[in-house]
C-alpha cells in the first residue's frame, strides 16, 4: 500500500486516501514525481523493521527523513513487557520464555516420537537388517530418547539431532 506525506503538514495518507482528498482532480494510476509535486506530497518508502531482542517487537512509529532526503517508514523496538501491579518486567519475561520453552519441547518431542515410530521396524525380530545395522539403529534410537537430557534442551539446533544410519 503506497503512502504519501503532505509537505506542509506532515500528514501521511495512502494513495487512496489522497485520491479522496483530491476527488475532483483526475489523477493517473501511477504517480510519478510530477504528480507528487502537483499534489505537494512525497512518497513514503518502505524501510526495514527495527532490530529487536527476544522480548521486544518492532513497531511502526511514523515516518522520518533518511540521509538521502527521502521519507521512509520509521520503526522502533518496543519492549513486550513492563513492570506493573501484575509483576515485574523480569518476571513476565521469564514466564513468557517458560511458555516458549514448553511449546518448543512439545514440538521436539512430537518430532522425536515420529522418528522413533518410523524406525520401529528396525528392531523387530524379523527385520531384514544385519545385526550390525540393527545395532546402529538401536544406537540412533537411544540418541533420540536422550535428546531431552542435552544442556540446550529444548532450544536445540538442527545439528543436535542424531542422524539416522
Amino acid at each position: 500500500m503506497s503512502e504519501y506525506r503532505e509537505r506542509k503538514t506532515g500528514e501521511v495518507k495512502t494513495q487512496g486516501e489522497w485520491r479522496a482528498v483530491f476527488k475532483n482532480m483526475s489523477l493517473p494510476k501511477v504517480w510519478d514525481s510530477g504528480v507528487c509535486d502537483a499534489l505537494n506530497i512525497d512518497p513514503v518508502l518502505a524501510s526495514p523493521s527495527a532490530t529487536t531482542t527476544a522480548y521486544q517487537t518492532s513497531v511502526r512509529d511514523g515516518v522520518e527523513q533518511n540521509s538521502n532526503g527521502d521519507w521512509v517508514e520509521k520503526y522502533v523496538a518496543k519492549d513486550m513487557f513492563a513492570s506493573d501491579d501484575d509483576g515485574t518486567k523480569a518476571e513476565k519475561e521469564a514466564a513468557y520464555q517458560a511458555t516458549l520453552d514448553v511449546n518448543t519441547a512439545e514440538r521436539h518431542r512430537t518430532t522425536r516420537n515420529k522418528l522413533l515410530a518410523d524406525s520401529d521396524w528396525t528392531q523387530v525380530n524379523d527385520s531384514p537388517l544385519s545385526n550390525d545395522n540393527k545395532t546402529s539403529w538401536a544406537t540412533y534410537r537411544q540418541e533420540l530418547r536422550d535428546m531431552s537430557d542435552l544442556d540446550a534442551w529444548p532450544n536445540i539446533s538442527d545439528d543436535d539431532w542424531p542422524v539416522a544410519p
